[in-house]
Formats: structure tokens, C-alpha cells, sequence
């Protein structure tokens, strides 16, 4: 459906030329198609609404659909339950509101399924409800200037109280004796499972302050950790820079505490 225009400073005018009952344009008095838009602008996919021969026998509703070029419109005929019909040289041409707008008008306010917003540039964004039951009630916050979260957005909050909430965490199961924490590691629980030793190295410029990654080793092999290039660890461990996961099923946290800096708690040795 075409964007409906209006304009509250529309000037009437006439026809230049006449035309008849299936011309696709029409010309208006010389300078008057600025003042007849009355400041709109007419764009693609829109529409702005005119009669000719305004309470007459011989009214018909048009939609200028493109223009102006010069003093001539491209318009679309018979619309809002009229017919097209010839119009003679002079005939008056008005912006006036059909009962088209007003149900238009009526079936926006009214529930509807979906609900679209043009973008601030571009493209449009569209608003849709899942089936309910009952009349429900979506209460937007009370603030100038916010950003709604999305649930498949990545996105921080701040200063947000979650009542009960269920934290499911994603498993990273290495089986290697050697393994480089990645940024997808932020958050979840790497297991380590050998025979033999396993080395896990917290690598440089990955992590940010207060990123965490949980560690267990559920191998016969102990887990020990290593500083990547330009990293610092501390931790409780016999040495500090490198501390050893105590037995197997001992776990741990790595947390980044600045650029490049970290602190390993937990079961260690």
C-alpha cells in the first residue's frame, strides 16, 4: 500500500488543458503544482489525493502518484468509489480527505498484525505479536533516549536485576594435551580430559576486564596453565605464573582482571 500525504496549506487550483476519462496525467495552472502540494513531496510509493471538479456531478478522486515536472502530474483515476470521467479546461482541482483515508486512518489504530516503522535511512522495520490469548499489555520504559534489548542481539546491560534467572553454560571439550583459549571461551566451561599433562595457554589482546572462563580437568591428566606472550598470571598456586589444577574433577576460574592481566582461582596446586 502506498504512504498517504496530506498537507494543511494545500492551494486549490485548475486544470491547463483539459482531459478525458483515461489520461494518466494532468497539467495544472502555470506555478501553482508547488502550492497545490502545499509542501509535500511526492516520492516513490506514495500517493497525495485530489478532485477534480470538486462537489460536482463530475468529481472524480485522483492520486498524484509522481511529479511535478514543471506543472504536470502523473496520476492514478477513479479512486475512493469515483469514476473516471473527461474534465474540461479550468475544472478545479482541490486536496481534499475521502472516506479511503479515513478507514485507512481506522485500520491503523485498530489491532493489526504487524506494524512497520521506515528506517532512518533506509529499509523498514516491522513489528509483529505471537498469538495470544486475551488482550495483553507491552509497556515500553519511561526515559528520553533508550535502546529496547533484543534477544538474539549482542548487547551490554547495565544496572539490570534478574529475578531467578536460568544461566545455561556451553561446554568446550578439549581432549588434547595442549590447548589456546579463544575469545568464544568467554563464558563457558572448557574441560580438559588426557591421560597424559595438559597445558592450556591464556593468549594476549583476546580478552577484556572482567571476562571469565571456567576451567575442569576431567582427565587422569593434570591441567596447568601458561602465560601467553606479554600475559600475567597470578593465582594461589605453588607457582604463581603457571598454577596446576590439583587433581582430577579440580576446576577453576580465569578471570581477565585488566588488558592482558589475569588471575586463576580455584582448586589449585
Amino acid at each position: 500500500m502506498a504512504t498517504r500525504l496530506y498537507s494543511s496549506i494545500s492551494v486549490e487550483t485548475t486544470l491547463a488543458s483539459s482531459i478525458n476519462n483515461s489520461t494518466t496525467s494532468m497539467t495544472v495552472a502555470t506555478g501553482t503544482a508547488t502550492t497545490l502540494l502545499g509542501g509535500v513531496t511526492v516520492v516513490a510509493n506514495s500517493q497525495f489525493t485530489v478532485a477534480i471538479d470538486p462537489d460536482t456531478q463530475n468529481e472524480e478522486i485522483v492520486f498524484i502518484t509522481a511529479g511535478p515536472s514543471g506543472d504536470t502530474f502523473t496520476i492514478d483515476r477513479a479512486e475512493a468509489g469515483s469514476s473516471a470521467v473527461s474534465h474540461s479546461t479550468g475544472a478545479t482541482v482541490k486536496h481534499v480527505l475521502t472516506s479511503d483515508d479515513l478507514t485507512a486512518f481506522a485500520a491503523g489504530i485498530s489491532p493489526v498484525a504487524t506494524l512497520a516503522f521506515s528506517g532512518s535511512t533506509s529499509g523498514t522495520t516491522t513489528v509483529q505479536a505471537t498469538a495470544v490469548a486475551g488482550t495483553n499489555t507491552l509497556s515500553l520504559p519511561a526515559t528520553t533516549t533508550d535502546t529496547l534489548a533484543g534477544i538474539a542481539a549482542t548487547q551490554t546491560l547495565t544496572n539490570k536485576t534478574l529475578t531467578s534467572p536460568k544461566i545455561n553454560l556451553t561446554l568446550n571439550a578439549q581432549t588434547g594435551t595442549t590447548y589456546t583459549l579463544v575469545a568464544a571461551d568467554s563464558g563457558k566451561l572448557v574441560t580438559s580430559s588426557n591421560a597424559a599433562a595438559i597445558v592450556i595457554t591464556i593468549p594476549p589482546s583476546i580478552f577484556a576486564a572482567g571476562e571469565q572462563i571456567n576451567v575442569q580437568s576431567i582427565g587422569v591428566g593434570l591441567t596447568s596453565f601458561a602465560q601467553g606472550a606479554g600475559v600475567t598470571i597470578t593465582s594461589t598456586g605453588a607457582t604463581s605464573t603457571a598454577p596446576i589444577l590439583r587433581a582430577r574433577f579440580s576446576a577453576c576460574t580465569i578471570i581477565c582482571t585488566a588488558s592482558n592481566a589475569f588471575t586463576v582461582i580455584g582448586d589449585l596446586s
